[in-house]
């Protein structure tokens, strides 16, 4: 008993051990900039860290159907509210929760969108138990930066440098049709959500509850990714939860998507001319909470109206 209890010991103490030296060494690792060449992953997603400190209203988070979807720009050319897509492709829900953990370091919206399309994806057991761990040691998500790894990574963090000029949003002026032939067809069935989806989204909802933000769930206009089961499914959810739940896939009044020229890739994300429709939505909604206050004319955020004339100038170019 006694040469057992000494073994648990020993690798106790090892196990101990070893989580030190991780965590020493994550400070280490970490990058030092929310750059791509400081060795920051999803760069554009992360570009919310180098925006100024409580400048941002709104927060999306989801895959690329976030990102080609929603324009802040637009949004604020007609609220003057601003807003920025966290999104990356294929987003999981424990990186959804790990981006909004870093959005909250620097920031206080009053409102988080999550695109539901990630509410389905399932996650890899490795990746969420990945996702989990490296908040607390980086260096498992940072391990390969030792290949790039400069002198400026023995000095302490310098500050987020980096953001995006169109606040996260991908812009793609291309058309290709999409068959949307019957892709909404009502149906009483519902698409399960898997366990630890559910669980993820309640963990992101108690964490926007934490920092004082509304969580609203929202589906995107895809004739590939969705359907009536997935509606009926995240209606559920968001019922049980006390969400409110917007699926623009059922608002074809309102969000009249022409199929035949509105998305780029045959249904599967929208176009410029479709995310025009989706941020006029989005932008009567924020204006109809009277939760935000329209920032236009405040000198603070005259870099906004520069960012727009670019973006539209952009677009001209484009079309």
């Amino acid at each position: 008993m006694v040469k057992i209890a000494k073994t648990l010991l020993g690798l106790a103490a090892f196990a101990l051990g070893l989580l030190v030296i991780l965590y020493g060494l994550s400070f280490l690792f970490i990058p030092k900039n929310n750059t791509k060449d400081a060795g920051m992953e999803e760069v554009i997603a992360n570009g919310i860290q180098g925006e100024p400190e409580n400048s941002i209203d709104v927060v999306v988070v989801g895959d690329s159907e976030s990102y080609f979807s929603i324009s802040p720009l637009l949004i604020w050319k007609d609220t003057g509210y601003t807003s920025y897509v966290c999104g990356s492709g294929r987003q999981y829900l424990s990186y959804s929760k790990t981006l909004l953990e870093r959005a909250f370091e620097t920031q206080s919206p009053k409102l988080v969108i999550l695109e539901t399309l990630c509410i389905y994806r399932q996650i890899p057991a490795k990746t969420v138990v990945m996702d989990e761990v490296s908040r607390y040691l980086p260096i498992l998500r940072y391990h390969d930066r030792w290949k790039t790894m400069t002198r400026e990574d023995f000095s302490p963090t310098d500050g987020n440098s980096y953001t995006t000029p169109y606040k996260g949003y991908r812009l793609s002026s291309a058309a290709s049709s999409a068959d949307a032939t019957n892709y909404m067809a009502y149906t009483d069935k519902t698409a399960s959500i898997p366990v630890l989806n559910r669980l993820l989204v309640e963990q992101i909802q108690e964490l926007c509850e934490e920092h004082g933000a509304k969580l609203l769930l929202l589906s995107t206009p895809s004739t590939v990714n969705w359907n009536y089961q997935r509606h009926n499914g995240i209606q559920q959810l968001a019922d049980e939860l006390g969400l409110e739940y917007i699926d623009l896939n059922t608002k074809t009044q309102e969000v009249p998507i022409d199929w035949s020229k509105d998305t780029f890739d045959r249904g599967d994300h929208l176009n410029h001319t479709g995310t025009v429709k989706v941020s006029q939505f989005l932008a009567k909604y924020l204006e109809g909470t009277q939760m935000f206050s329209d920032r236009r004319g405040d000198s603070k955020y005259a870099s906004w109206n520069t960012l727009l004339q670019d973006y539209e100038a952009e677009v001209a170019k484009a079309s």
